[in-house]
């Protein structure tokens, strides 16, 4: 499409005389050689520029806004053609631009459309990096505890913590939560839970999922976009987060012989998962009995021995269907072992859904929270727990310590 280059002055001013000596749009535009949509388009220009008035027309780089009819005559008010120029908000990206033309094709109004971009992850790493401000990596390996049992594996689910989910008591039946209550809540259970759990030649901290309640500042679900309370700004909920992951890993560091970190992705925290794993792969660089899996899968799958181990998040697959999924991606570790295990999270209550009967164990694990005002008001009821399981390399799982958080009461 050609556009033309807007009228001068000197037309605008021409086409208000010939209109004005005509008296007729259609017969000033044939006079002019333009269509008659043209010619409206340049009385309208000129109007604003004064030269329809019987006043000294408005100024370079301004427009008429108001006429007053006074006592000495007509008087114009003059506004700047244009405001100031537009900038882009902080953390925007432009998303789209709408312009209303006339008949020339000349621009009158520009809509420009902003949206929320992704969030850089430079700034989820200063996040990270400003949290832990005050520390320094341990430059020495911690000393291993001594009899650890080779032949033992300790599970610890670190499921659906959501860091930075605010709850008023009030509102979901007594229990008030926000980022203090939960780092002091749930840092003291998961130190007590590996206290008392066997000392294993293995502990595997596997993050299920949803450690962040949001995954950016938007405080909303990235999928449906569903509105949701949280205590802090992201960065401080980042800071609560990745402290209360060292300080499981250090607590399985003082009980166990080996720690394997892995941080699942769930349906609050897609981008921070990744973000928190990365953290922890740099945190412990230099300590060789720790090894975190950065593997980018929704999926976990893990030997030990006779015992195979999976679980995914939830919110993408079903519990029911892991064991189909383990028997294909996992067919020799499947072939090769007794006892077969899945966990599942996302749903912050316990069940079972298949038994040994069908080859896999499926569990899934309650969450240490409490409800939001969401899940209170929807009815929903699940009790409060953090686990430690424990299993054998040859004879599968063969003790579990749990630590009870202030189970729901159904108060009918």
């Amino acid at each position: 499409m050609v556009f033309s280059l807007p009228p001068t002055d000197e037309e605008l001013k021409q086409a208000v005389e010939v209109y004005k000596a005509l008296g007729n749009q259609v017969a000033a535009a044939a006079h002019l050689g333009m269509p008659r949509g043209t010619l409206q388009g340049r009385l309208r220009a000129a109007a604003l520029r004064g030269f329809m008035l019987d006043t000294p027309a408005a100024m370079p780089g301004f427009r008429v806004s108001r006429v007053n009819q006074g006592p000495n005559g007509k008087s114009v008010e003059q506004k700047p053609e244009h405001g100031a120029p537009f900038e882009v908000p902080a953390g925007h990206v432009i998303k789209g631009v709408s312009a209303l033309v006339n008949a020339d094709g000349e621009e009158v109004v520009k809509w420009i459309k902003t949206k929320e971009g992704e969030r850089d992850p430079l700034e989820t790493a200063e996040a990270i990096k400003a949290a832990f401000a005050g520390y320094k990596p341990s430059a020495k390996p911690v000393k291993a505890p001594p009899g650890a049992a080779a032949d033992l594996l300790t599970l610890l689910p670190a499921n659906d913590w959501h860091i930075g989910m605010f709850a008023w008591g009030k509102e979901v039946g007594g229990e008030n939560w926000d980022l203090k209550i939960a780092e002091d809540t749930i840092g003291r259970s998961v130190e007590d839970t590996l206290a008392r759990s066997p000392s294993s030649g293995e502990c595997v901290i596997l993050g299920g999922g949803d450690l962040l309640h949001a995954d950016n500042s938007d405080n909303k679900t990235a999928k449906s976009g569903n509105a949701l309370q949280v205590d802090g700004r992201y960065q401080k909920v980042v800071g609560v987060a990745v402290r209360l992951m060292v300080r499981t890993a250090d607590a399985a560091l003082r009980r166990h012989q080996r720690v394997t970190l892995r941080i699942l992705p769930g349906n609050h925290d897609e981008h921070s998962a990744v973000a928190i794993a990365y953290f922890l792969l740099a945190w412990y660089r230099n300590e060789p009995r720790v090894t975190v899996d950065v593997d980018p899968s929704l999926f976990f799958w893990f030997r030990f021995g006779q015992v195979l181990l999976g679980a995914t998040h939830g919110h993408t697959v079903k519990i029911a269907q892991m064991p189909g999924i383990m028997a294909h991606r996992r067919a020799p570790d499947w072939g090769e072992t007794k006892f077969r295990y899945v966990h599942g999270f996302h749903l912050h209550h316990s069940a079972k859904i298949a038994t040994e009967g069908d080859g896999v164990i499926c569990e899934v694990h309650q969450a240490p929270i409490p409800q939001d005002a969401w899940h209170f008001g929807s009815g929903f009821l699940s009790g409060r727990s953090l686990q430690a399981i424990t299993y054998h390399k040859e004879f599968g799982e063969v003790g579990r310590v749990r630590t009870a958080i202030l189970d729901a009461v159904d108060p009918a």
